[in-house]
């Protein structure tokens, strides 16, 4: 008699279902990020003006904007350079005091000493500059710290007698890039702050415990058990805010009295901005500043990341002869 076998299942793959959902991403990101990056290389070797855009003029654009040249390259490249320094100056002036009074306030609102209630609603209201946009902020502080006598702070000071003419806040140098610092600082404190904590909650609690039973101060626990695991976080907002200060576009551009952006504001993205937006704009220029920005931002990361690599081997060769030292002097009993 022939035995009868069991019919085999037919087995169903859903995999083709999951690239289908994903399909989108691919297709959105490809259209917005990977063709508008490729285009700006290509058009970082055109010309510039509409009657030489379609011209290819090879190094160029970075040759002027690097070294400079004749008249015009030279006008081009002192204020390509100058909108870098002043990239420069707005970035470390607003991340610097950003970075300090959010560890600070990291560590005041995880230090279980302190016990500081509705520590919910402080991180609510100290992020909420984060989600303003930068428009409003600007007409904000634009207000406060107008140039004539109807600015809040002129208003203010003439009507306390300390001054008899209104201070020009916006178009002196250093009051409107301290302005800007400030706006900055303000905006993003909170999303460090935030960040900061939760690169200290994350760190064993039993580490703190031992560092108590032991004797150790505050500061002992901060500089030896807080600050040294704290390390990939405080690299990944170094990372991030030097991506965004490099990029640093909206406050600049928009705190300026009249049409045209002021000199000492003038960052590298509105550089970009500026002359794409000519009435016969420089394509090469501006796309050629953007491939230059794109390549410093690549090297400041890496040389980052490959001093944060170097330091955690340097530390490991450390505790390897430490340990090999103390092997020996054991094996010598």
């Amino acid at each position: 008699m022939q035995s009868l076998k069991p019919m085999g299942r037919k087995s169903i793959s859903y995999a083709k279902y999951g690239y289908l959902f994903i399909l989108p991403f691919f297709v959105i990101y490809a259209f917005f990020m990977i063709y508008p990056l490729i285009n700006t290389f290509v058009l970082s070797f055109k010309g510039n003006g509409a009657a030489h855009a379609a011209d290819s003029v090879g190094f160029q654009n970075f040759q002027w904007l690097i070294v400079g040249g004749s008249r015009p390259a030279k006008a081009i490249h002192d204020e390509f350079i100058q909108s870098l320094k002043n990239t420069v100056i707005l970035w470390f002036g607003n991340f610097i005091p950003q970075l300090i009074l959010s560890l600070l306030l990291a560590i005041w609102f995880t230090d279980s000493k302190v016990k500081i209630k509705g520590t919910g609603a402080f991180k609510v209201i100290m992020y909420m500059p984060n989600i303003i946009t930068a428009t409003s902020v600007c007409a904000l502080f634009f207000i406060l710290f107008a140039n004539n006598k109807y600015g809040a702070v002129n208003a203010m000071l003439l009507g306390a007698g300390k001054i008899t003419e209104p201070i020009r806040f916006v178009n002196n140098v250093w009051s409107s890039r301290f302005i800007v610092m400030f706006i900055q600082t303000w905006m993003w404190f909170g999303n460090t702050m935030i960040l900061l904590m939760s690169g200290i909650m994350g760190i064993d609690l039993s580490l703190f415990e031992a560092a108590n039973i032991d004797g150790a101060n505050s500061s002992q626990v901060f500089f030896q058990i807080t600050l040294p695991l704290l390390k990939p976080i405080f690299i990944y907002v170094l990372i991030t805010s030097m991506i965004g200060g490099l990029q640093m576009y909206d406050v600049p551009y928009l705190f300026h009295e009249g049409n045209a952006v002021q000199t000492h504001l003038e960052t590298a993205a509105v550089f970009v901005y500026k002359h794409f937006h000519l009435q016969d704009p420089n394509y090469g220029y501006s796309a050629a500043a953007s491939v230059l920005l794109f390549f410093i931002t690549g090297i400041l990361g890496i040389i980052i990341y490959r001093f944060n690599n170097t330091s955690d081997e340097r530390a490991a060769a450390k505790s390897n002869r430490k340990k090999s030292k103390n092997a020996k002097l054991l094996g010598g009993f």
